[in-house]
């Protein structure tokens, strides 16, 4: 059969030994290279120019972070009282977004982690994303689940170190046995704590035996006590055993002939449970079924459904169920204020007072520096106990953030010398923003290598701005309520038709016609013009009140955005889509 024939037979083909599929199945000529090309080879064919792109994301926590060396040791000198059992204060971190707020305290919390694992002291830290997590009840859900999960762990551990030393004792017991066929000593069998059969052992070290008697006997009657027994030998306080220990030097005669003697019941120095807080195997296997119901009582919390003070119950237990110190990262916790109140942060602050166990402390994260003065007093002064300021990063400043992250982002030669300046200058105008810089110098590498470019220069990095700004642009937009969207269609259909400096009559004007167009309701000119202040603020339109004599005062509104593009994400949405050609009424102007 021809080679045509088995590929008309079948789209698998087999390529360098590793079996595929042909993009084009018709044309596919095994013979020909070129034409087995698939839709990603030309894409892999160039050189790459990242070494870890992963770098460069804000999710990266990197080992070190230039100019932030005062907050962190500021965070270490709070966070250290953890690592001696104490409980740490409290901590809230403003700064603006991209200042290394939580770069630095993840940083600090895998530090303080570490270093309580060389201490061997339990301290835990958990972060939690209150943008992503924004209520009272998934907080407080993910935090119980979370220590339930460790607990559980926990236990896992201590149930193997426990069967394990079960192991142990089966095997020291069959040593004994081996040891003495002809049965052990009966106070010994009854306590599981018999070494081996002192006769035996007395019998196998005779001339041992003999050479401590002696040396025992010159000791005594230097120190004028009563004639002494041969060393090794143990002396209960009611009755003077004369057999011989498992370990003869354990127990060393002091002349008095009472306390210096170990009690007939002591665990020979080499008995598995010697070291242990266990006496018996009855005590180690105890503790096994313990541990074993507390598991079983454990109970993860759905993330909806249960009443919240439930929940709230059942992460206390958990976070109180061992000894240790945790220390709660809320990220974006303004965002939780908003959204729920201060009940979770009062909840939480207040903990320890009933926490018999644990401590808990809070660092609170957020880039708003006013959002304390919504919350409670009490929540104020118990939250508030260390406050840290990020200042946003200069240029100089973000230009060495970059060039510590590329070193390791980027294979050798991959940058021309003025991307990073170039980088670092356009995010300094964002206030200092380190995040918008590395976005800007990835999406920058994303470019030129798509282009298939050797080296990242100037022009890749205007480029990477521009689709930053509207991809941000494009995201914003759609996500809009349908009521801001109409405000914004109008807007965009006054500039296609050539009206400059438009007022808001001319805006509710066409929005009402909207509203009709897709069975909306109509809002109030009042509520209109509220909705073009939260546009202006989004930065997506440009509103300035500007004053028209005897004609009373207006706002002039312009777009700050891409007409075409923000036009086709407005158009995306289902219910605008259904718009026709809608033709603005244009009011005649009076200038002043």
């Amino acid at each position: 059969m021809s080679d045509d024939s088995e590929t008309a037979d079948s789209d698998e083909v087999e390529i360098d030994g590793t079996r595929g599929f042909s993009t084009n199945f018709e044309n596919a000529d095994l013979g020909d290279e070129e034409s087995n090309q698939g839709l990603f080879d030309d894409l892999l064919s160039g050189e790459p120019i990242f070494e870890n792109k992963e770098v460069l994301r804000p999710s990266y926590t990197p080992h070190e972070l230039p100019h932030r060396s005062d907050q962190i040791n500021k965070m270490a000198t709070i966070l250290v009282a953890a690592l001696r059992g104490e409980t740490p204060s409290n901590i809230l971190i403003y700064g603006k977004t991209g200042t290394g707020k939580t770069a630095s305290a993840k940083f600090v919390s895998k530090e303080l982690e570490s270093t309580s694992q060389k201490y061997s002291v339990p301290c835990d830290v958990e972060y939690i994303n209150c943008e992503v997590t924004d209520t009272q009840y998934r907080v407080l859900a993910q935090l119980a689940n979370k220590f339930i999960e460790k607990n559980e762990n926990r236990i896992d551990e201590q149930l193997a170190t426990l069967e394990s030393l079960l192991d142990t004792l089966d095997e020291y017991d069959a040593t004994v046995d081996a040891r003495n066929p002809h049965g052990a000593n009966a106070d010994d069998q009854s306590n599981d704590q018999a070494a081996s059969d002192p006769f035996e052992v007395a019998l196998e070290d005779a001339t041992e035996s003999q050479t401590n008697v002696s040396s025992g006997d010159e000791t005594e009657s230097e120190s004028g006590g009563s004639p002494p027994e041969a060393e090794g030998y143990s002396g209960s306080s009611e009755s003077k055993s004369t057999l011989p220990s498992t370990e003869p030097d354990s127990t060393p005669v002091d002349g008095t002939g009472d306390a210096a003697a170990s009690d007939s019941t002591a665990l020979p120095p080499d008995h598995p449970l010697e070291s242990t807080p266990f006496e018996s195997r009855e005590g180690v296997e105890a503790r096994i079924e313990e541990l074993e119901a507390d598991r079983e009582s454990f109970e993860e919390v759905p993330m909806t459904g249960w009443p919240t003070d439930r929940v709230y119950s059942v992460f206390f237990d958990a976070v109180d169920y061992d000894e240790r110190v945790v220390v709660i990262m809320l990220d974006e916790i303004d965002k939780l204020v908003e959204k729920s109140g201060d009940d979770t942060l009062y909840n939480l602050s207040r903990m320890n007072s009933e926490l018999e166990n644990s401590r808990v402390s809070i660092i609170g994260i957020s880039n708003d520096l006013k959002f304390t003065d919504f919350l409670d007093p009490r929540v104020k002064s118990s939250l508030g106990e260390e406050e840290i300021v990020f200042p946003p990063y200069d240029a100089n400043q973000l230009r060495d953030i970059l060039e510590h992250r590329s070193n390791v982002a980027f294979k050798d030669g991959a940058l021309s010398e003025d991307v990073i300046p170039l980088c670092a200058a356009f995010a300094a105008q964002e206030h200092g923003d380190a995040r918008r810089a590395l976005d800007l110098l990835r999406t920058a590498g994303e470019l030129a290598e798509r282009s298939q470019a050797e080296t990242i220069v100037e022009e890749h990095v205007r480029q990477a701005q521009d689709k930053i700004e509207l991809d941000r642009v494009v995201e914003v937009v759609r996500t809009l309520p349908t009521q801001s969207k109409l405000v914004l269609f109008a807007i965009i259909l006054l500039e296609k038709n050539g009206v400059h400096s438009i007022n808001t009559g001319e805006v509710f004007n066409i929005y009402k016609r909207l509203c009709e167009e897709i069975d909306a309701d109509v809002l109030t000119q009042r509520r209109v013009t509220d909705l073009i202040s939260e546009l202006d603020m989004l930065g997506i339109v440009n509103a300035v009140v500007v004053s028209k004599g005897r004609y009373g005062r207006t706002k002039e509104i312009s777009l700050s955005v891409p007409l075409e593009e923000t036009e086709a994400v407005l158009l995306s949405d289902s219910r605008l889509s259904d718009i026709d050609d809608v033709q603005p009424f244009i009011q005649a102007r009076f200038e002043n």
